[in-house]
């Protein structure tokens, strides 16, 4: 790792180090980027260190120049061997803040106090993929463990807030809600409200309706409940055959799972898995509607993103999805796991064109209204202000 240079130095702006799991493509990796690209430049500097790896293609995403990246390669499990080099690297760079997201990373506040960061914050993102009802006692006493090195916890949405304050104790004075923002520039409806062509997909037909997710096949993201739900659509509305396709973006080892559902009901050529995609805004403008089938969430950025693009939006009732998605307004919620409910879902959206229409209408009013990008940079500058003000006090 370079030393900081004399200019560095000299910088007076507040530098935040932004500390995560890993730095790669992920909901929660692109609200720290659209932070970063968003917090205003002429007061703040902004480091990332990943605990393990950085995604160079994802890490290019950052328009602000002069962003250090750190990435320390940790194996599994705790990294207290890392604890030193964590403390060491804080030294170096000298943040005022210190800002870690989500259980992962939330390790990495003991060596910040460790070495003297004045500003540390901490950010509930979304469930543990091995604790999707927040009820597993582990995970509350480790963030126990580590809440008397915590200053500020930012929560996105209700939920986690009532998680954190209920079961991990987080007073009132340290605790804000803070949902997620869209750019709802880069993300809006195709210019004539139809469906637009999207590079590569073999279902620009206009004449078919394309359902669509978008988000790294793990077990949390529940990709394989869609493929069945795809499957009993079909089966219970024969007709649809001829117009509902399916659209998959994203990798991870749940691929090979869904691929085999819709292989067993002979139906893989109704759906595209697309891979990974760096135009996600022109996707969501080549799908009809658009689906989350996850076991947990946060505030999901896809689900706002969708919204901002006009699409209705057919999610599971986890995390803070209901206090994004209207039921009958802006799109429909079903029980997680329950494929037969996504499944009534698909069809309702597919044989209803314009009753879909109205909610993707409903849903981008609701994005502008509530959920700017604007609004989520103006609230993270406020608790960034407030920790620098007096931060040995908190």
């Amino acid at each position: 790792m370079a030393p900081l240079s004399e200019a560095g130095r000299a910088d007076q702006r507040p530098l935040i180090c932004h500390v995560v799991y890993r730095f790669a493509v992920g909901g929660l990796e692109n609200g720290v980027v659209n932070l970063i690209n968003h917090l205003p430049a002429d007061r703040w500097r902004h480091a990332v260190v990943s605990l393990t790896d950085i995604d160079a293609a994802f890490a290019a995403r950052i328009r602000t120049p002069g962003v250090a990246l750190h990435a320390l390669h940790k194996p599994p499990g705790q990294g207290f061997k890392q604890w030193p080099a964590l403390a060491r690297l804080f030294r170096q760079l000298r943040p005022a803040i210190v800002h870690t997201r989500n259980l992962a990373a939330l390790e990495a506040q003991l060596p910040a106090w460790w070495a003297g960061v004045p500003g540390r914050v901490h950010g509930e993102h979304g469930r543990d993929a091995e604790d999707p009802d927040g009820t597993s006692r582990k995970h509350q006493w480790m963030r126990k463990a580590y809440r008397p090195f915590v200053q500020h916890t930012i929560a996105l949405g209700r939920e986690l807030a009532d998680y954190s304050a209920q079961r991990i104790g987080i007073p009132p004075g340290r605790l804000h809600t803070i949902y997620n923002g869209v750019d709802t520039t880069r993300f809006h409806p195709a210019p004539d409200g139809r469906r637009a062509p999207l590079a590569g997909s073999p279902f620009n037909d206009p004449a078919l309706w394309v359902a669509g997710t978008v988000g790294r096949m793990q077990t949390v993201k529940a990709q394989p409940v869609l493929a069945r739900a795809f499957v009993q659509a079909l089966q219970q509305q024969p007709a649809l055959r001829q117009r509902l396709r399916l659209v998959l973006v994203g990798v991870g080892p749940l691929r090979a799972e869904c691929e085999a559902v819709l292989q067993a009901a002979g139906v893989a050529d109704l759906a595209w898995f697309a891979g990974e995609r760096g135009d996600v805004p022109d996707v969501m403008r080549g799908l009809d509607s658009f689906v989350l089938p996850s076991l947990a969430e946060g505030i999901s950025n896809t689900i706002l993103e969708a919204m901002a693009s006009g699409l209705p939006v057919l999610a599971t009732a986890v995390g803070a999805n209901g206090e994004l998605v209207l039921p009958g307004t802006t799109g429909h919620l079903v029980p997680p796991g329950d494929a037969g409910a996504l499944a009534d879902g698909l069809c309702q959206l597919a044989q209803d064109a314009a009753g879909a229409a109205a909610l993707g209408r409903a849903g981008r009013q609701r994005v502008e209204q509530r959920f700017s990008l604007g609004s989520m940079v103006a609230a993270y500058e406020s608790v960034y202000q407030r920790v620098l003000k007096a931060p040995h006090q908190e």
